[in-house]
């Protein structure tokens, strides 16, 4: 038990640390983020006992899918921002990360279908950890969090309106918040 309050500690510092100027803006994205991330932290440090129990068993099959699926999706969205997105790094007074100040709205790729495909690996990383120990704790948990980025996103797309103006407005009519075609 006290291996795992470490790692949730150490954790939370790095997440913390990375989060600081979000956290002293509560209207921004990054603060409801923050959030999402630690009760992941916590899910993650709790369900690390049983991540290679019964490896062919389906629970442990849909999570690694869904853990493979978070991977290819948050590289492929990187990819897009950094290339296409043209980020101006830190600026100052914002409290975001360096490389969500993009100068450029990204419309390609998982882009084109999804607004927020970050989130979307993130909440599909929620649920491969969910499987790893399916339980009603790791429901609630995972409920929790998609919650939190829901309402992370929101903000966001507040921000992106001021940022980039009709142009979001439009490109929020022809895509979807997580899912492609459905929501």
């Amino acid at each position: 038990m006290l291996i795992k309050i470490i790692f949730i500690l150490l954790g939370s510092v790095m997440i913390a640390a990375v989060s600081r100027r979000s956290l002293k803006t509560p209207r921004s994205h990054g603060f409801y983020r923050f959030f999402a991330f630690e009760i992941l932290l916590v899910m993650f440090v709790l369900n690390a006992p049983v991540w290679f129990d019964a490896p062919l068993s389906p629970h442990q099959q849909v999570s690694w899918i869904f853990m493979i699926a978070s991977l290819i999706l948050i590289i492929h969205s990187l990819d897009l921002i950094f290339i296409l997105g043209l980020p101006e790094g830190s600026l100052p007074k914002s409290p975001n990360l360096p490389f969500e100040n993009t100068t450029h709205l990204v419309v390609v790729g998982a882009y084109r279908f999804i607004r927020h495909p970050m989130y979307a690996s993130v909440i599909l990383l929620t649920w491969g950890v969910a499987m790893k120990a399916p339980s009603v704790r790791s429901l609630c948990l995972s409920v929790v969090i998609v919650v939190l980025l829901y309402v992370t996103a929101r903000v966001e797309e507040r921000e992106n309106i001021a940022r980039f103006g009709e142009e979001y407005r439009q490109y929020m009519k022809k895509s979807r918040m997580f899912i492609p075609f459905v929501f």
